[in-house]
């Protein structure tokens, strides 16, 4: 195992990570803003489970396998892509469709669902972990219990930041909730925001 100074390090590093707005932050942002604190909630905890997905895979070297093949990255990309994209026009088709009195605009289990997939379609998340993680392994230790355990340690700071912002957006959301003109235009600006969140995804580019 690495040296408690090079795990302090790593603390302190992967909590900065954390606290910097990401395309994570604004997605839960726009779903939280679009169907309400529980499924802020359960998209937090989707994204997270996704993140273990890359953790997993990193782990057992099947990250640096598709971040090594470009047709392998270029097909994960192009499906996280659309599938964010998709959600974006569902989200923005939707936004007149529920009343303003309502929580939710899809359900906690599909926001759940649609967490994991995200993230798990992520190449971007495949390529920190593989860029920032074996900064801090000990070559002569367990290489792939360590990624795990680092992995691990940055999922839950992340998932933590995710869900302090979905709490501090749902606040923000229900002081606006009386008023269904700016409920719909807010819950078109999510999807406006997924879709674009998509659109830099697709024009994302493999590290050489």
């Amino acid at each position: 195992m690495p040296h408690l100074s090079t795990f302090l390090v790593f603390l302190s590093a992967a909590l900065i990570v954390a606290l910097t707005p990401g395309p994570g932050i604004f997605y839960i942002v726009a779903r939280t803003l679009a169907g309400g604190r529980s499924e802020g909630l359960a998209s937090s905890v989707g994204l997270g489970l996704g993140g273990l997905v890359h953790v997993t895979a990193g782990a057992v070297g099947l990250s640096a396998l598709v971040m090594a093949s470009a047709e392998a990255f270029a097909v994960l990309k192009i499906a996280g892509a659309f599938y964010l994209i998709w959600l974006g026009i569902k989200t923005w088709r939707e936004a007149r469709v529920a009343g303003p009195a309502e929580v939710t605009t899809t359900g906690s289990r599909p926001a759940f669902r649609e967490g994991i997939v995200v993230e798990a379609l992520n190449p971007k998340t495949a390529a920190f972990f593989l860029a920032f993680i074996p900064q801090f392994v000990d070559p002569t230790g367990h290489v792939a219990a360590q990624s795990i355990v680092f992995g691990l340690i940055s999922v839950a700071f992340n998932t933590s930041v995710d869900l302090v912002v979905t709490f501090w957006a749902a606040r923000a959301r229900h002081g606006l909730v009386t008023r269904p003109s700016l409920v719909t235009r807010m819950r078109q600006a999510s999807g406006a925001v997924m879709c674009g969140l998509g659109g830099a995804l697709l024009f994302a580019r493999r590290a050489s």
